[in-house]
């Protein structure tokens, strides 16, 4: 893509699941007052103040209906994606297997990687929704299984999963002593009137289910590194225990604005969404105006389009970006089962996305 860029291409990236908006004003405005403060630049503590898990246990509660216990069930993140790599570390033993879902988040099968566990992939196929099949998953896999990944609403797949779902999937690990550690960034980025459940709505699911959120997706806060992990009390504390050897907790200003966006005004998060849905509709015109199969996503930043006939998901997204200077990610990025597949981010401007599509639709009437 450097060279590309360094031989004059305007590349337009559709590649990086990214916010291009930024954060409501009131929560800079918060960022500013307390990093104003003399005494907010030393260490904030391993587990955030207790404010700033108060009000993660209230956006639960006002937002989902799960009640919470901010001292033994709350556990602030730099950012969600570290609380994903050190799972495998506090719950993962060598020879180990972890469920993961195909295609998925690289960081969950990296994780594991690292502790030299070892992943087995559960297939998300769109004749099944994108939700795996629980029951096919082999007795011998399930006796060496500690720990199982979900991921609703869905990256790279957008799809979204009922509550009916998880109350089996509750249930599921229940019956094979598994923690199911469930990645929800995405469950305040919808469309259509859809609401996104929690998978601790379910009953008994805090037996079970360590739930991981951000706002760098719910709040547009990808670059301050701010996020949660929530649930089994026994799973937040040895995810803690990880943590106090690995890092020194949020800069306290971030702390600050994080609370002030969970708690405040939350109103504007429906224009943010409207903005996303105008450029999901884009997208989808252009995708069928162009051949490609796509589902309409009710959820997250992302489109999950089918590749045509005769090309790889690779060698479609090299080509798009050779000839058109679109940069989209190839399926397989996200595993074996992502082949024929594509995902195309809605984190850029409108209008560059309108670009981007014109783009498209002109590679492909010049390839068919």
């Amino acid at each position: 893509m450097a060279q590309l860029k360094e031989k004059g291409l305007d590349v337009i990236r559709l590649d990086i699941g990214s916010p291009d908006l930024p954060p409501a004003d009131f929560i800079l405005q918060e960022l500013y007052r307390s990093a104003d403060d003399p005494g907010h630049h030393s260490y904030a503590g391993y587990y955030g103040i207790p404010a700033l898990r108060q009000a993660m246990a209230d956006y639960y509660h006002k937002r989902f209906g799960v009640e919470l216990d901010s001292n033994e069930e709350v556990l602030p993140l730099i950012g969600s994606k570290e609380g994903i790599a050190h799972v495998p570390t506090a719950f993962v033993n060598s020879g180990d297997l972890v469920l993961v879902p195909d295609p998925g988040y690289p960081t969950y099968r990296m994780g594991v990687m690292l502790v030299e566990g070892e992943s087995y992939s559960m297939p998300l196929l769109a004749e099944n929704d994108f939700l795996p099949d629980l029951e096919a998953i082999p007795p011998d896999v399930l006796r060496r299984a500690s720990v199982m990944w979900l991921n609703y609403p869905g990256n790279p797949t957008s799809a979204t999963a009922p509550l009916d779902f998880f109350e089996r999937a509750v249930d599921f690990a229940r019956r094979h002593k598994l923690l199911i550690c469930h990645d929800a960034p995405y469950a305040d980025v919808t469309f259509d009137g859809y609401v996104a459940p929690s998978m601790l709505q379910v009953e008994g699911a805090k037996d079970v289910v360590l739930e991981f959120n951000s706002l760098s997706k719910s709040h547009n806060m990808a670059g301050w590194r701010v996020g949660m992990a929530v649930g089994m009390a026994e799973a937040v504390k040895a995810l803690a225990l990880v943590k106090t050897n690995l890092d020194s907790g949020l800069f306290r200003p971030i702390q600050d604005a994080a609370i002030v966006a969970l708690t405040g005004d939350q109103s504007w998060l429906a224009g943010r969404n409207a903005i996303y849905q105008k450029r999901r509709d884009i997208v989808l015109a252009a995708l069928e105006k162009a051949g490609l199969k796509a589902r309409k996503p009710q959820a997250s930043l992302y489109l999950w389009p089918q590749v045509p006939d005769g090309f790889s998901s690779a060698d479609f997204a090299s080509r798009l970006l050779e000839e058109a200077g679109v940069s989209v990610t190839p399926g397989t990025a996200f595993g074996k089962h992502g082949e024929g597949y594509l995902r195309i981010s809605l984190g850029q401007s409108t209008e560059r996305i309108r670009q981007a599509m014109d783009r498209l639709i002109n590679f492909r009437e010049k390839n068919t």
